[in-house]
């Protein structure tokens, strides 16, 4: 006899365990069978039938239902013995293990992470009809990587213990590359000038290591948002994207890309107004709108003003004030009148300031630098220049900052500061190399937060083929609650100036001194010092001339005592490394009368960061030093001597060969020197952390000038090249290709340049 159809079957079943509890009763019990990986406290929490309710077959068949909607079973079957209930259960099985074979552009770990993300991973439950979701997961993000000849081949192998194996066989095939983009509409601004705005490009010489010609939707739309921005910030304020069109060839390797887009009309600003409570007067606010009346309209520098604006209501405590600028726009005219709506809010105060992450840092040390105060009203500026200070203790790799509300307050927040300390002691012994100064060895023991009270200890012995030194130095940098800081100082330091391509004699200074700076507001600082030394001078072997008139005029040994006085003006926001702010120095050094040698030098030096586009800087750097002696000192001693060329000065050129040179034609040094830099900071996009690195592309200038000649600028030398530096855990290691501009012969070039284990 022909069987009855399995749905046929279904429904007799079904019918007689309804008859069988057709009836109401009363529940005594529930007992569930079935069960392996799922504990029966689950079922009875998903169960909304409890001991004690009376049911009839609506509610066992609502019953099933519920548990059927958690997706653990494939198959749920409720019968009724006596006055107990009984649940049959067949459970789903569980998925053991994921495999994939295949995958070469998109790593195993990034797919498990997508498929966690729907909730497909090892331990959950497996569902067969949800499994297609699974595989359109994977070949969305192969989509989204270009990659849209994907094969994805799946296979489910059952194991025991009602567990799956689930194993993806990929076929990734080639990335689709664009062949045209095709853009619709434009009549003001050439396809030209739009497509070198966008990240997607068509296939060229350099596509091949750039992948420009690798379509992504995320990258259409980023340059979609690219083109919005460029028309609204030249006045399109009409502009629209009307629609785009990306289409595939069959085979799936080439993409043809289609922007229809809307110029409309160039509005320019006709009336800038201000309202609301302005809480600032308004000609100040007026001041921090970066666009006036008749200009082209911009919706860069509408957002620029909004923040300005925010940015100054922060500093008068109001935190979360809210700037609306809104656009009136005439068509008829082709003006827009923009009004700048001002909701200040309520003014904010500081509960507390708490610090979290210094295991080893005191309190004080953080809370020192500190410019905002607990109690009083915030200032977003004073916030920020209170992170700024701590990222430049030197004391930690992240400084972060938030400021979250206290409880239901709106008026009042804590700023919790997270910082990352990074190692800063450090007991080291190396070597180095310098085409300056040869082979370098070196042993020190360092400090810079001193039992984490932020004090600077420093002991180091260093020596090489020109210079042999040990130093010691302390500094507390708080001395005094008002920032005053002391230090002291010692050391001996061995110099044999021919090995540092200079003039052949020896010098050995014997010194000790203190130093106190005395900050005078937030970003200056003067600085004094006083030193006493004893140098001993010795001509070499092949001494010149000049060295040796200057030891028979002032003798082998002299007795000095050094005053300097120096002002800073620092505002950059990194001591190394920095991308914006300026730092402004002014020195005197004197070399009192009554000293051996009597003298004086005058140091002017001006740096400037200026942020570009991206993680693109660009740096200026000059100096200008001068000196001469004093009393019955005639001339700078030629042991004071400024003296430029090399890696710290005009790359290039050796190391201290610019300017004057003695009897026998080596560098003597002279007592004026005019140097500079201006440099292209550039970002290295392979790099994830490049607070390490640095890349600049360069031109240096300079020269020195002796105190019979007169400043030239014709003889200035200068160069052009490509520097890295690395602060290694090692060392610093800074190379530089260099190529001199104008140098003229008796000049000692070299090109490439560099030095590793010397101090940064």
């Amino acid at each position: 006899m022909r069987s009855l159809p399995k749905t046929l079957i279904s429904v007799i079943a079904l019918g007689w365990v309804l008859a069988a509890i057709a009836e109401t009763f009363t529940v005594n019990d529930i007992r569930v069978e079935g069960l392996q990986r799922i504990s029966a406290g689950t079922v009875f929490n998903y169960l909304p039938i409890k001991i004690g309710d009376e049911i009839d077959s609506s509610a066992t068949s609502g019953a099933i239902r519920t548990l059927f909607g958690t997706g653990f079973f494939k198959d749920i079957r409720i019968e009724r013995e006596d006055q107990t209930l009984v649940v049959f259960v067949v459970e789903r099985p569980a998925i053991a293990n994921i495999e994939f074979e295949g995958n070469v552009d998109i790593n195993t770990d990034d797919l498990m992470e997508q498929l966690r993300q729907i909730d497909f991973a090892v331990g959950r439950v497996f569902n067969q009809s949800d499994f297609d979701q699974v595989k359109r997961e994977l070949q969305r993000l192969y989509f989204a990587a270009g990659k849209y000849g994907v094969i994805i081949d799946s296979t489910v192998t059952p194991l025991e213990r009602n567990r799956v194996g689930v194993r993806f066989n990929i076929s990734e095939g080639k990335i689709a590359t664009i062949k045209d983009i095709n853009i619709v509409g434009n009549e003001v601004y050439g396809d030209h000038d739009l497509l070198d705005l966008m990240s997607l490009s068509t296939s060229g010489w350099l596509t091949w290591l750039s992948k420009k010609d690798q379509y992504s939707r995320q990258k259409l739309a980023a340059d979609i948002e690219v083109l919005r921005s460029f028309y609204l910030d030249r006045g399109y304020v009409d502009f629209i994207i009307d629609s785009t069109q990306v289409s595939l060839t069959p085979d799936k390797k080439d993409v043809y890309v289609t922007i229809n887009l809307t110029e409309g009309n160039q509005y320019v600003i006709d009336k800038i107004q201000l309202t609301g409570d302005l809480i600032v007067p308004k000609e100040e606010l007026f001041g921090l709108i970066t666009v006036s009346r008749g200009e082209v309209f911009s919706r860069k520098e509408i957002t620029r003003s909004t923040k300005n604006i925010a940015d100054r209501l922060g500093e008068e405590g109001y935190a979360f004030a809210n700037i609306n600028p809104v656009p009136e726009i005439d068509e008829d005219d082709n003006t827009v009148a923009i009004t700048f709506y001002i909701d200040p809010g309520n003014r904010v105060y500081v509960r507390r300031i708490n610090f979290a992450g210094n295991t080893k840092t005191r309190d004080e040390v953080l809370r020192r630098e500190m410019r905002q105060m607990e109690g009083g009203w915030i200032s977003t500026k004073a916030v920020e220049r209170s992170r700024v200070r701590l990222r430049r203790l030197g004391f930690f790799d992240e400084v972060n900052v938030e400021t979250p509300a206290v409880g239901d307050s709106a008026d009042q927040v804590d700023i919790n500061f997270t910082v990352t300390e990074r190692p800063t002691g450090n007991l080291a012994a190396g070597a180095g190399f310098s085409q300056e100064q040869g082979l370098l060895l070196s042993t020190s023991l360092t400090q810079d937060n001193f039992l984490g009270t932020g004090h600077r200890v420093n002991a180091a012995f260093n020596t090489s083929s020109a210079n042999r030194a040990f130093n010691f130095r302390y500094v507390n940098p708080y001395f005094t609650d008002d920032g005053v800081s002391l230090g002291l100082n010692a050391g001996l330091k061995k110099t044999n100036a021919s090995e540092a391509n200079v003039s052949d004699y020896t010098m050995e200074r014997l010194f000790a001194g203190v130093e106190t700076g005395v900050p005078i507001n937030e970003f200056d600082t003067i600085d004094f010092a006083a030193q006493l030394e004893q140098v001993d001078f010795t001509p070499g072997t092949s001494a010149s001339s000049e060295i040796i008139a200057f030891r028979d005029l002032n003798g082998s040994q002299f007795n000095n005592l050094l005053l300097t006085v120096e002002w800073d003006r620092d505002t950059r926001n990194s001591r190394f490394f920095a991308t914006r702010g300026s730092l402004s120095r002014i020195s005197t050094e004197l070399g009192v009368p009554g000293s051996d040698l009597s003298f004086y030098k005058l140091k002017l030096r001006h740096q400037q960061f200026f942020p570009l586009a991206g993680d693109f800087a660009f740096m200026i750097n000059g100096g200008l030093g001068y000196g001469d002696g004093l009393a019955d000192t005639e001339d700078l001693p030629l042991t004071e001597n400024f003296f430029a060329g090399g890696a710290q000065s005009v790359r290039g050129y050796e190391a201290n060969t610019l300017g004057p040179r003695d009897s026998l034609n080596q560098p003597l040094g002279g007592d004026l020197k005019f140097a500079g830099t201006s440099e292209l900071i550039l970002p290295l996009p392979f790099l994830e952390d490049a607070r390490s690195v640095r890349v600049t592309g360069f031109f240096d200038f300079g020269n020195v000038y002796g105190p019979d000649e007169d400043f030239d600028l014709g003889e200035m030398r200068g160069s052009i090249g490509i520097s890295t530096v690395w602060l290694s855990p090692l060392g610093a290691l800074s190379l530089s290709a260099a190529e001199p501009l104008n140098n003229e012969a008796g000049d000692s070039t070299q090109s490439l340049q560099f030095s590793f284990g010397t101090s940064f």
